[in-house]
């Protein structure tokens, strides 16, 4: 059975293809339209569908869209109420929900041949739940979703048993953990819907005095939901302009609504670790984007184990919908081992690409190798490998790596690619190694989802990737799954004793990762990085 997911009615369209109960290809729309989250989440957008995405997953298998057995759409207009029944404040809601329902028509145009009658509506939190549980691995699993909002509802909790859902609780708006995150994002002059993580970043700058107050607005019900009673935020901080210099004030905010989090999730999760007594708890939803809050879970939560699925956010929908779907029709289970699931290209159409682009380029005997005695050498590099990844980490196939032993490099990081100066740096790491660098994290981390405390031993060693509370967000390197990347730390412990490198996205700030050989040029011609590394080939300043 052929199967395409889609997302598309909020933000971060994407599309992902199931044939036959395995993932083919997943891709966000971002990467081929340069717009960073595809578009804006309002109510004149949702018309708009994953097209590149969606042609590229079809191409990808040799696939028109005649093919397609079934394509799931991960938003069901049918669900939705009246925004003034949900108490949301948003007069143009409907004809979001009427663009939904047209999505057929939409598809049909985008993708010529596509007959519409094989799309189906799927509620977008049921598409989330099976983006992380049916992907997990197990049979059996808790799932967890919290996210700005869906059809009528902000969450669900529920259990897997061999590819069923079991739904056990939802939270109906207009109460959201997420629209209370992204309220908030906005109230600090960030982009809503976008720049949640530089909250969570923020937060570890602060102190969470606020607590008290938030614990009384914002609370677990007992019965598996939750309330976010409103908060004026600028009795608590003045509201900050895009851009503007932030104080202890907005920091101690940040830090009080990051804590109350990861507080009431703690609370969901123990409600349903009561009802299924699972080991695994499976997450999806925007807020499991929360690295700091996924990690007082796995911390402190009931389950033994907690797993995030990378592209946790509305993009994951795409490949919810297809498995989903997928699994309905009896097709076999699938198990996620790796986020590169977009676009790779062929050596000789990288240098069909690079002699096009008329650039000097070499091709050592081993890229790894000249990766790494450029990045000893306090160089930065663009590393352009395999398939892009699926989701908003970068994860060793479409980033930037440099020295983490030069606490200089967080800045000139932040500074190649316009980014605050508060936000962190991330760090990658053989996995044999990690558990003596990095402390009470889960290991493995592959996909950039947890923070670990840093070996107070090791801070002082590699200072660029500790944020300001002690802590790094780390990625685990699978030598079995990322041959490339271990070979690449290898060669860098080798030359500067250090198994660590600082690891973060090919991109600028306000655009899209690096996802094709033209982007990844683009990026390195405009920025001071001083190797691209792609394919078997060299780039050099």
């Amino acid at each position: 059975m052929r199967v395409l997911g889609v997302n598309a009615v909020f933000h971060d369209p994407a599309a992902a293809l199931v044939i036959d109960g395995e993932v083919v290809a997943a891709a966000e729309e971002e990467r081929f339209s340069r717009r960073k989250h595809g578009k804006r989440p309002v109510p004149f957008s949702a018309w708009e569908q994953p097209a590149g995405a969606a042609a590229w997953c079809l191409e990808r298998a040799g696939l028109t869209p005649a093919d397609l057995d079934l394509v799931g759409f991960s938003y069901d207009p049918s669900l939705v109420l009246p925004a003034d029944e949900m108490g949301l404040d948003d007069p143009w809601d409907h004809l979001r929900t009427e663009f939904a329902r047209r999505a057929p028509g939409f598809l049909a145009d985008a993708l010529p041949g596509l007959d519409p009658s094989r799309v189906t509506f799927l509620p977008h939190h049921v598409a989330h739940a099976a983006s992380a549980g049916l992907a997990v691995g197990d049979r059996s699993c808790s799932v967890l979703v919290c996210d700005g909002r869906g059809e009528a509802h902000s969450h669900l909790a529920g259990r897997y048993r061999d590819g069923v859902l079991e739904p056990l609780a939802s939270q109906r708006l207009p109460h959201s953990l997420g629209l209370m995150y992204e309220e908030l994002t906005a109230h600090l002059g960030f982009l809503r819907s976008s720049d949640e993580y530089k909250v969570m970043a923020l937060a570890s700058y602060g102190k969470p005095r606020h607590l008290d107050f938030l614990r009384e607005r914002v609370r677990a019900t007992g019965d598996g939901g939750f309330v976010t009673e409103w908060i004026d935020w600028t009795d608590l901080a003045p509201p900050l302009a895009a851009g503007g210099e932030w104080t202890e004030a907005h920091a101690d905010l940040a830090a009080s609504v990051q804590r109350r989090l990861e507080e009431v999730l703690l609370d969901l999760a123990g409600w349903l670790h009561e009802r299924t007594g699972d080991r695994t708890l499976a997450m999806a939803g925007g807020t499991a984007l929360n690295c700091v809050a996924n990690t007082v879970l796995a911390r402190r939560g009931p389950f033994e184990k907690v797993w995030v699925q990378p592209a946790a956010g509305d993009a994951g929908t795409a490949l919810g919908a297809a498995l989903h779907l997928a699994a309905a029709g009896g097709e076999p289970a699938w198990t996620m081992t790796g986020a590169d699931l977009g676009r790779g290209f062929g050596d000789g159409e990288i240098e069909e690409a690079l002699r096009r682009a008329r650039v000097p380029y070499d091709r050592p005997a081993d890229v790894a190798e000249a990766a790494a005695e450029v990045l000893a050498g306090d160089g930065i590099v663009a590393w352009f490998q395999g398939r892009s990844e699926y989701g908003p980490r970068a994860l060793g196939h479409r980033s930037l790596l440099a020295h983490p032993g030069r606490r200089a490099n967080l800045e000139r990081l932040n500074d190649v690619k316009g980014r605050e100066q508060f936000r962190p740096v991330a760090p990658m790491v053989r996995l044999d190694r990690a558990a003596e660098i990095f402390e009470r994290g889960p290991v493995p981390s592959p996909y950039m989802l947890f923070v670990h405390d840093v070996a107070p031993h090791w801070q002082d060693r590699i200072p660029a990737v500790v944020h300001v509370d002690g802590t790094a967000r780390v990625q685990t390197v699978d030598p079995g799954v990322e041959p490339l990347v271990a070979r690449l730390l290898d060669a860098f412990e080798r030359r500067t004793g250090l198994p660590v490198l600082v690891n973060t996205s090919l991109n600028t700030a306000g655009r899209p990762m690096v996802d094709d050989v033209r982007d990844a040029l683009e990026c390195f011609g405009s920025t001071p990085v001083d190797l691209l590394a792609i394919g078997p080939f060299t780039v050099r300043r």
